[in-house]
C-alpha cells in the first residue's frame, strides 16, 4: 500500500446535509467533533469540509448543486428521503455513557440508550449507544469494557 498523505486515516466517510453549515455545529458541540477544513463556495455553501475525532476523519458536504457546475450529486440528507439511511456512522468513545449526555444536552434524538453487549468470552464487550442527528443521519458511539481472545478458525 502506498505511504497515506499527511493528516489522512486510510479510510474515512462523507454525509450530506440540507444544511451543512447547521451540521457542521451540530456535530462539534454535541458529539465533539473538531472543525478542521471548511471550503465554501458560491453563495457560502459548505463545497467541502472536514471534521477529526481523534485520528478517525468524517467530511460533510452540502446536498445539490455541485461546486464545479457539474450535473447535481445523487447524495441525500435521510430528512429528504423519509429517513431512510444506507450506513451508520461508528465512533470509539473515551466513555460512552458521558458522551450520551452531552450529545443529549445539547439535542441529539438518541435512539438507543447505552447499554453493554457482551459478545462471549472469547470475544468482548462493548458499551454505546446510537443517536440521531438533525438531519436523520444515524451515529454508533461506543467504548470497550473487556477484549477477549477469539479462537482461531
Amino acid at each position: 500500500m502506498r505511504e497515506l498523505p499527511d493528516d489522512r486515516p486510510r479510510i474515512s466517510s462523507a454525509v450530506f446535509y440540507d444544511d451543512a453549515h447547521g451540521a457542521i455545529d451540530f456535530l462539534c458541540r454535541a458529539f465533539g467533533f473538531e472543525l478542521r477544513l471548511k471550503v465554501e463556495g458560491e453563495g457560502g455553501r459548505v463545497d467541502y469540509s472536514e471534521l477529526v475525532f481523534g485520528e478517525g476523519l468524517v467530511s460533510v458536504h452540502q446536498t445539490g448543486e455541485r461546486a464545479d457546475g457539474g450535473e447535481p450529486s445523487p447524495d441525500k440528507s435521510p430528512r429528504s428521503v423519509g429517513g431512510a439511511n444506507t450506513q451508520i456512522l461508528a465512533v470509539i468513545v473515551d466513555d460512552a455513557d458521558a458522551h450520551c449526555e452531552r450529545a443529549r444536552a445539547a439535542g441529539a434524538k438518541i435512539v438507543e440508550p447505552p447499554r453493554t453487549t457482551d459478545y462471549g468470552d472469547d470475544y468482548w464487550t462493548d458499551r454505546g449507544y446510537r443517536a440521531e442527528d438533525p438531519e436523520g443521519h444515524h451515529w454508533w458511539f461506543w467504548h470497550r469494557i473487556r477484549d477477549g481472545r477469539p479462537r482461531a478458525s
